[in-house]
């Protein structure tokens, strides 16, 4: 049994921009650039609004009759960073329960996961097409105790965890990954953005590019209990 600080690692890693090289929904939108876009991407980064409604009004721009353009587009272009087969490797080989925590949709997250076989400890947001628009459904909403509107909540899906019982890892890159560091025993940031908020709030935090550099940091810290 392997071990950190005495409880067992659980590792929550962000999708856009973390396990691809890219933010697939900034990628996409830019693709399509319905009217109205920029208002909105202003408006999340900004705080304005929260992310949950600029990715839902995001959405709604968009015809259904689009939707396989969005998925060959984002399957196209997808990249997935350096060393993450090699990280997969690894903490299944160490037993560390792994747990994809996206703020991207199903429709095309699922498609470049399932290679993986990840989908299983997928958490993200939904899809439905019955409208004229694409509608963004939320199956993992804030629970009680988040009043940031996020989305898919991060943190509400840590919680679900005991932090008795498990060391937290949080892997992400943006403002969709703020929250959730905010309440992990340890963050590793590939952007400026979550570096910079993680310095500003003196969480406990690295920096990172390939996830090979996250696997020698684990190892560094992992305690085998006979």
């Amino acid at each position: 049994m392997t071990q950190i600080a005495g409880k067992d690692p659980i590792i929550f890693c962000d999708f856009d921009g973390t396990i691809t090289t890219k933010d697939n929904i900034i990628g996409l939108m830019k693709h399509i650039n319905p009217p109205g876009l920029e208002t909105i991407k202003d408006d999340i980064l900004a705080e304005r609004i929260s992310i949950r409604s600029g990715v839902g009004q995001m959405f709604k721009l968009i015809p259904v009759e689009r939707k396989q353009e969005i998925i060959e587009f984002v399957l196209s272009q997808a990249e997935i960073r350096d060393g993450f087969s090699d990280f997969l490797t690894y903490v299944r080989e160490k037993n560390i329960s792994l747990k994809i925590v996206s703020g991207g949709i199903d429709f095309f997250v699922e498609p470049i996961l399932k290679p993986f076989a990840l989908l299983p400890d997928l958490y993200c947001n939904g899809s439905d097409f019955d409208g004229r628009t694409i509608q963004i459904t939320w199956p993992h909403s804030c629970d009680e105790f988040c009043s940031n509107d996020c989305g898919c909540c991060k943190p509400s899906i840590l919680r679900q965890y005991s932090d008795q019982e498990f060391y937290k890892i949080v892997i992400g890159d943006s403002i969709t990954d703020l929250q959730a560091a905010k309440v992990a025993d340890e963050v590793f940031a590939c952007d400026s953005f979550l570096l910079e908020k993680c310095r500003e709030l003196s969480l406990n935090h690295s920096s990172f590019t390939s996830f090979h550099q996250i696997i020698e940091k684990l190892d560094s810290k992992l305690e085998v209990h006979m």
